[in-house]
């Protein structure tokens, strides 16, 4: 993603300041801005890949959901800087209070369960707004169509107009939407690889379903996931079911902790019925990282490299 940061540095130092008033869609409802905030917390290491991608750590003063799940990139970690962590996963409200936000940016499961302690109704008397992560509006509210990529494009066009950053993140989508559609052209002719993507869990395997934004990446790569019929975005699926879907192809998800991608390779490859999978004889399987395979800019470089390690005569 350097390349993309010095490509749009120029537009960043001439961008101007806006006063009018912001008004963005937020999972079906409206939420305006009448000034640009000044002090975000973001949780995720997804989402705050959004902000530094367009230049918005001044505006940050935390965030949350890091530590306690991910190692970072030395990438990552040099344009975080001196950003401090709230805390290391789920935050409650008095970590955010303590730095007195004027903004939250999180999603549903991304920092935010219903019903908990941090939501939008919960911080909305202190003063906070919430901008919800798009791909997770599905918790909430009935989704007619599966995952698309316009879920990434729509929170970076989201967070350039409130923070004023417009034609910044105007670019920046037309250089990722180009970027996908010369993917998309190559693999055009190719037969469709079956793909299974296992997160995590032993009795049960913790995937993807339609709503997941990495249900589109694969379809961009030329691939298609035989958890697609799911109605969720990640959840629990039956080994039986992704048995005998024959998957052809594995998407690893790579915590760093423990063995990672390894270790869930080297259970498959012991499962009694997972062991006969096309996918599993072969050894075929690419790992990415969460920040990868969650909304976030990565996504168009892991769209890349998933296609080219599905359709390697394509390239």
């Amino acid at each position: 993603m350097k390349y993309l940061i010095c490509a749009l540095s120029l537009i960043l130092m001439t961008t101007k300041t806006i006063a009018s008033p912001v008004t963005i869609d937020n999972c079906g409802e409206t939420l305006t801005f009448e000034k640009t905030p000044t002090r975000m917390v973001v949780h995720d290491i997804n989402m705050a890949d959004m902000a530094f991608t367009l230049g918005l750590q001044n505006y940050i003063v935390g965030l949350t959901g890091i530590s306690g799940w991910y190692k970072t990139s030395a990438d990552f970690d040099e344009r975080r800087g001196d950003i401090v962590e709230l805390a290391p996963k789920y935050p409650s409200i008095e970590n955010l209070l303590a730095v007195e936000p004027d903004l939250f940016f999180a999603g549903w499961y991304y920092g935010m369960k219903p019903g908990g302690d941090v939501t939008p109704d919960t911080l909305a008397p202190h003063g906070i707004k919430t901008l919800i992560l798009s791909e997770s509006c599905s918790h909430q509210v009935k989704q007619e169509e599966p995952a698309s990529l316009d879920l990434l494009y729509n929170d970076v066009l989201r967070l350039g107009s409130i923070f004023r950053r417009t034609k910044v993140s105007e670019t920046l989508v037309e250089l990722w939407k180009a970027k996908v559609e010369a993917i998309k052209g190559r693999v055009a002719n190719k037969e469709k690889i079956r793909v299974f993507l296992y997160d995590s869990g032993k009795d049960a395997p913790f995937t993807i379903g339609k709503y997941a934004i990495s249900n589109a990446m694969i379809e961009a790569a030329g691939g298609v996931s035989v958890t697609n019929s799911m109605d969720i975005s990640w959840g629990k699926s039956t080994w039986e079911a992704v048995a005998a879907a024959d998957p052809e192809f594995l998407i690893l998800l790579d915590y760093q902790t423990g063995g990672g991608a390894k270790d869930l390779f080297k259970f498959l490859q012991e499962h009694p019925v997972m062991k006969n999978t096309i996918a599993v004889k072969n050894s075929n399987f690419i790992s990415f990282r969460y920040e990868d395979l969650t909304p976030g800019p990565a996504n168009i470089v892991a769209i890349d490299k998933l296609a080219r390690a599905m359709h390697k005569d394509a390239f």
